[in-house]
């Protein structure tokens, strides 16, 4: 059963760094949560739409992302000024997003 329990983790922490540079790559407009899920898809094609919002909110909670819940229904999300560094590695990164050791000098 931890075995379950640690790839879900492994999976969350690692969706949250996927949602992370898909952010990056939309600045400076974000994206609509439609086009993170199709990235996030990518990457895990059972990825549902649900398990990405709980992710944005999350992202959310640790001023990471700003997000717009928009009246429709939809969801649009965008990196905050502390969601770029983590991106672009100018600050350490807490636990919780699995960003990957900085390999290259600079």
């Amino acid at each position: 059963m931890s075995h379950q329990l640690d790839m879900a983790r492994v999976r969350r922490e690692a969706l949250r760094w996927l949602i992370l540079l898909t952010l990056n790559n939309a600045r400076p407009i974000g994206a609509f949560e439609g086009l993170v899920l199709s990235v996030a898809q990518s990457e895990y094609p059972d990825a549902t739409a649900l398990e990405l919002r709980r992710e944005l909110d999350y992202l959310d909670e640790r001023k990471l992302v700003k997000l717009a819940k928009q009246p429709s229904g939809r969801w649009h999300a965008e990196l905050t000024r502390y969601g770029i560094d983590v991106a672009e590695y100018t600050v350490d990164c807490a636990p919780g997003i699995s960003r990957p050791t900085k390999y290259w000098a600079g």
